[in-house]
């Protein structure tokens, strides 16, 4: 039940009818007996940085979960940024602080991240390829960074925002070695396709599995299937994997957090989801 108590989290992008968080997150609330809902909010492009502002007036807004297309537009509309925002150029998650300062994260990557290590894999050292430099991959690369990886290597269709994401993370990470251009992924620990293929039957493998190293650990952010033709290839050649959607469960309770409501855990919010 909504009710004049409910604490409202907006779900913001476009199209809405792909939004698969108020099945994860309205059946946990639900279950904890947490008066806080999560309604999608269609706002487009145009609209948005006048939209933002206002919605976080609201009296009952507890905080905003941004998707495509508004996660670089939202960096500019904060008033204060994570680093991960900052090295990323993107924001999925915007809170309002007592004084009314809208604060922005990350947390797309630190899923991935949280996925990683439940499975039992350290980035402290390691050498990570991530193929697209989008917003979910810059997150990726981002959060990977603070978790002391040695190395990046970022690969892109457009050179140019692998070039621009390499800028941001030796600005802000001068430890880090970072290289672009290469998509061979021999001899990386972590290979990630931060790439849309894979959504379409069809689609080329975002790097030729051939080459993977049966030690590497190979992840996905391709949400449509459970294990997309490139997980089933690289576990085919003994590699560890990781599949989209472990990202999307594993975010939520630093969402959850970042709100300020109780701990969570992705096998809870699993168990509860509504998901099909």
């Amino acid at each position: 039940m909504i009710s004049g108590t409910t604490e409202l989290i907006a779900h913001l992008g476009v199209p809405t009818e792909a939004f698969r968080a108020p099945l994860i997150y309205n059946p946990w609330f639900e279950a904890r007996g947490i008066d806080a809902r999560v309604v999608p909010m269609g706002c487009e492009s145009a609209d948005y940085a006048a939209f933002l502002p206002l919605l976080f007036r609201l009296r009952n807004i507890r905080g905003g979960l941004v998707t495509m297309p508004h996660k670089i537009a939202t960096v500019a509309l904060l008033d204060e940024a994570s680093p991960r925002v900052r090295i990323s150029g993107a924001c999925n998650a915007v809170r309002r602080d007592k004084d009314g300062r809208l604060i922005g994260d990350m947390f797309d990557g630190e899923g991935f991240l949280r996925g990683m290590r439940r499975k039992g894999r350290d980035p402290l050292g390691a050498r990570a390829l991530i193929i697209g430099c989008g917003g979910v991959g810059s997150a990726i690369a981002a959060s990977l960074a603070g978790a002391g990886v040695a190395e990046l290597g970022l690969v892109d269709s457009r050179a140019d925002a692998a070039l621009r994401l390499g800028e941001r993370l030796r600005r802000h990470c001068p430890g880090l070695t970072v290289s672009t251009g290469t998509a061979d992924p021999a001899g990386w620990d972590l290979v990630i396709n931060a790439t849309p293929l894979g959504m379409a039957d069809g689609d080329p493998m975002p790097v030729d599995v051939t080459r993977l190293d049966a030690a590497s650990f190979v992840g996905e952010v391709v949400m449509k299937q459970a294990e997309t033709p490139f997980l089933a290839a690289a576990r085919k050649r003994g590699c560890q994997t990781q599949i989209g959607s472990d990202m999307l469960y594993e975010q939520i309770p630093a969402y959850l957090e970042f709100f300020g409501f109780p701990a969570a855990t992705a096998d809870e919010l699993r168990s509860l989801s509504k998901l099909t």
